[in-house]
């Protein structure tokens, strides 16, 4: 009988070119494993011998108990037939080695037992101080834990039966407790003794005597935890009870006898108890224990005992400090293990204000010296405290350094800057790999302390011997190959700023490195005092001519740009909205033309692309700051017709929630009159907003826009206000939206409305707003004179041509120059006050070109001042009066808007909500023409102050 042919393998799909089914639509039997083992909780291990389909009860049995049985091992070839190692077929047996490969293990259903709940569960008929007791004397660990951090809470409800039943059941449990109930109680029995629910007497005899007996528990950390509570306890409790309590029992505890733990723990005490006893019990009692201590045999007590030496040099005295402790610091110094050298050399760093310039010079220099020489040569254990202990080193001994020895403490400084990054300092060819890596780390630890100390280096060095001494070493820390030393460096450069003062142009390219370096952590450290830096910067070099602002400095703007770019395309936003944050400053340090360009509409960018709201706010707020103190109309009415347009009129919602939060910080910044004139119809047409998200949001801006108005001129700015919140409430339909507009009604109503005169209730604010519309206006009138002045310059050389013409035919009919004669028509001559009044605003405008003009302070009077010196001493407060655009009177606030020229007005496209009247201005003072009538109203002012 012939044998049955050979069963071939199925076909693969992959193999075949057909779409693969995903996983979750193939029969998979181990899913419906899964779905038993409710029944059955076993353990299915699958290894390499593969596992048997009807060696499974339940769906994966033996045929007709399931769904058709399928094997889980791949078939064996056809006879004849190649087996296909292709990547196709192998990818199929992957499959199902992969679903062999699932380890299940039984799932409980429930975290706890119904025996373990039947434990857990208490009556709660029980008062607090029944559950606790029950709690503690049965109940489980937890339990207990929770107990004990509630023990305060006991204490202020009932001290007296906590005491007398709780806190003996809690010294019971503390005896074989966990870790995590004795700390738990080392922070409960201090909160008690902060909260003075008892007295110290009562505390010292119920609690103490427990935490003195955990001092020594056999876990370093529950011991530094009852060391913690009793050293903050030792600055609540008596004199007297500490003395009982804990200094005479501390007489044993210092023993050679006891532990080397218990021998810490009385160090640290000791360096706590001498603040509370006075100088004469500190030397009969607490003195010789601390020498016994410090030549103690181990030397972690040495090491212990010499940091507390501080300590008790600040209760003993100069005198005693003296004789008994500099005498132990010196010999402990000299200790032949490196850790109680390198605590002997941080103490006396820490000491040094407390000994006179012959202890400094004869005793500590020297000592200072040996350290220094023991670091480079057999001791490279203190070179680190070394390094970060320089600067207040230097410091302390400055008065008594000879030239010699203050440039080798240079040197040394120096030396310690280029650690590990010059070739005497290379790698020994000995040393292991794991070695390399731990020096290398040491070295970068050293440098970064010496960034840190750096600051105090140039003081070491005065300030004019920068760029001879230090500047070399700068530049080699600002370039750094670790960024934990660039990124200190960062930190302090602005005090190094400080220091330099008008020599801070030398640190110039070095800002410009940092600004570009590649990590993130280094221009996140710069930017926290960015606007001091670049303030300096400006103001500082070696020239006090300021035209140009940052001239001498072509690459900051790039860099600055850069970072930004760098910043965004991070995942850092906090540091990208920092950055935005600080580039709020550059109106005081570059010109307007450089942030329109450069700045501003980068700000655009990020305000419609960027994902990020609180990076999108601070584009908003910076870009508001940039409109605010940009010199031309033309620009600042292209950035309002942006936000309009593209913002407040945008395709997208998320676009006009982003316009409200710019006229949020547009009714901050700038006056009443600016938002009501180009921003406030915008804000109100958003009430018809399709999407709710904006209405809402518009709703809570409400009060704020309303605040903005002023009465009796914005009248009708209310009503039109008054009529879409009327719309709002009767056509509302989204029942979010209508309860947030119901509280905003209910907040207008009670709001006070501003009048065009002061208040008492909003005198100040009012005289801020005033302030700002000031500030606006002499912007205006500024740019205007500026243009006049372009437009003169080309004439000038032909007018002083025509006038001595003129005056060589007629001498007989001049006049004195201080008789003001008003021709009219476009070339008349100027009177003498008309034209002081024009320099004046000129000087000014030029002011403003070199020192942006801050906001906040709105003192005016410093500019008009600088004009005080022109002539006409008399009349110099009503040229100031003048100059300030006082706009208490009225007309003159009318002249000022009328007089506008026409490239002033706002663009036909931008809304336009002025006040009063509302008309625009006249079309007939454009240009040149608009000089003389206001000049005319400048003489009528001048006249009639």
């Amino acid at each position: 009988m012939a044998p049955p042919p050979p069963r071939a393998p199925p076909p693969r799909r992959a193999a075949l070119g057909l779409p693969r089914r995903s996983i979750s639509s193939r029969p998979r039997p181990l899913s419906r494993l899964a779905r038993g083992r409710e029944r059955d909780h076993r353990v299915l291990l699958v290894g390499g011998a593969g596992l048997r389909a009807s060696s499974i009860p339940g769906p994966l049995g033996p045929a007709g108990e399931g769904a058709p049985r399928r094997s889980m091992h791949p078939p064996p070839p056809a006879a004849g037939v190649a087996m296909d190692f292709g990547q196709n077929s192998l990818f199929g047996y992957m499959e199902d080695l992969q679903e062999l490969t699932i380890i299940e293990r039984p799932v409980r259903r429930s975290l706890k037992t119904p025996e373990e709940i039947e434990r857990l569960t208490v009556d709660e008929d029980l008062s607090d101080i029944d559950r606790a007791v029950y709690l503690l004397s049965v109940g489980q660990d937890i339990q207990g834990t929770s107990v004990i951090a509630n023990l305060p809470i006991l204490m202020r409800q009932n001290p007296t039966e906590t005491l007398r039943r709780v806190l003996p059941k809690v010294r019971e449990v503390l005896h074989v407790a966990s870790v995590e109930m004795q700390l738990t109680a080392a922070v409960s029995f201090l909160t008690i003794l902060q909260e003075e629910s008892m007295s110290v007497h009562t505390y010292a005899h119920s609690f103490l005597q427990v935490i003195l007996l955990h001092l020594e528990h056999r876990d370093t950390g529950v011991s530094n935890a009852w060391l913690e509570t009793l050293l903050s306890a030792i600055e609540l409790l008596p004199k007297e009870t500490l003395r009982h309590e804990i200094l005479n029992p501390l007489v044993s505890k210092a023993q050679l006898s006891q532990t080397v733990q218990s021998r810490l723990v009385s160090c640290k005490i000791l360096g706590k108890l001498t603040n509370k006893f006075d100088a004469h019990s500190i030397k009969r009692e607490i003195l010789p224990l601390v020498k016994s201590l410090c030549q103690d045999v181990e030397y972690e007590v040495r090491s212990c005992m010499c940091r507390q030496l501080e300590n008790i040099a600040q209760g003993i005295g100069t005198e005693l400090t003296k004789g008994v402790v500099l005498p132990e610091l010196i010999e402990l110094s000299k200790d032949e293990s490196g850790s109680v050298r390198l605590a002997a050399f941080e103490t006396l760093v820490n000491m040094l204000d407390m000994f006179d310039t012959d202890d400094r010079s004869q005793t500590i220099l020297p000592l200072v010296k040996s350290f220094c020489e023991k670091s480079f040569k057999a001791d490279e254990s203190i070179l680190i405290s070394l390094s970060f202990h320089l600067g207040k080193l230097c410091h302390g001994l400055y008065g008594i350094f000879t030239p010699d020895q203050h440039l080798r403490f240079l040197e040394f400084y120096k030396k310690l800057c280029t650690l590990g990054l010059q070739q005497e300092n290379g790698h020994n060819e000995n040393q292991i790999p794991s070695q390399i890596v731990e020096q290398e780390k040491k070295y970068t630890s050293v440098r970064k302390n010496c960034a840190y100390n750096f600051p105090a280096m140039i003081v070491f060095v005065d300030p004019k011997n920068f760029h001879m001494e230090l500047y070399s070493t700068f530049f080699c820390l600002c370039h750094d190959p670790e960024v934990p030393v660039r990124y200190t460096i960062a930190i302090c450069f602005h005090e190094v700023s400080k220091l330099l003062s008008s020599g801070v142009y030398m640190i110039h390219k070095e800002l410009v490195t940092l600004l570009q370096d590649e990590s993130l952590e280094v221009l996140d450290a710069l930017i926290n005092h960015l606007p001091e830096i670049l303030e300096l910067m400006s103001i500082g070099g070696e020239s006090s001519v300021q035209e140009n602002k940052l001239s001498s400095l072509p690459d900051l703007i790039p860099a600055l740009t850069a970072a930004e770019q760098r910043a965004a395309a991070s995942l850092k936003w906090r540091t990208h909205e920092k950055l935005l944050q600080k580039y709020a400053c550059l109106p005081h340090i570059i010109s307007s033309d450089q942030i329109y360009y450069r700045f501003l509409q980068r700000m655009f960018t990020i305000m419609m692309t960027n994902n990020v709201l609180p990076v999108q706010r601070a584009a908003a707020r910076t870009l508001c700051i940039f409109l605010r103190y940009n010199r031309k109309q033309e620009q600042r009415h292209e950035v309002i017709q942006k936000l309009i347009e593209q913002l407040g009129q945008g395709k997208s919602y998320w676009n006009r929630l982003r316009f409200l939060d710019t006229c949020e910080f547009i009714i901050e910044i700038f006056s009443k009159s600016f938002f009501c004139k180009y921003f406030f119809l915008p804000v109100i047409e958003l009430t018809h907003d399709p999407v709710a998200n904006v209405r809402m949001k518009l709703c809570y801006l409400l009060p704020k826009v309303k605040s903005a108005l002023k009465i009796p001129a914005d009248m009708h700015l209310l009503q039109q206000l008054e009529m879409c919140v009327r719309k709002l409430l009767c056509q509302e339909k989204d029942k979010d939206v209508l309860a947030i507009v119901k509280k905003t009604v209910l907040e207008l109503d009670r709001m006070e409305m501003s009048m065009d005169v002061f208040q008492k209730k909003n005198y100040e604010k009012d005289l801020l707003d005033q302030e700002k519309e000031r500030e606006e206006l002499l912007f205006l009138e500024m740019e205007q004179l500026e243009k006049e002045k372009h437009q003169n310059d080309g004439r000038s050389s032909e007018k002083s041509f025509e006038k001595k013409r003129r005056e060589s035919r007629t001498p007989t009919q001049s006049l004195p120059k201080n008789i003001p004669i008003s021709v009219p028509g476009p070339s008349s001559s100027i009177p003498s006050t008309s034209k002081e009044i024009k320099k004046s605003k000129l000087i000014r405008s030029q002011s403003f070109n070199n020192q942006a003009f801050h906001a906040k302070y709105g003192n005016l009077d410093k500019c008009a001042s600088k004009s005080s010196t022109l002539g006409h001493t008399p009349s110099v407060s009503g040229l100031m009066r003048t100059a300030m655009l006082s706009l208490t009177d009225d007309s003159f606030r009318t002249r000022n808007i009328s007089s506008v020229p026409a490239s002033f007005s706002p663009n036909p496209v931008l809304p336009s909500t002025s006040r009063g009247t509302g008309n625009t201005a006249d079309p007939k003072n454009s240009g040149g023409k608009d000089v003389q009538p206001r000049k005319a109203t400048l003489k009528s002012r001048k006249s009639n102050p």
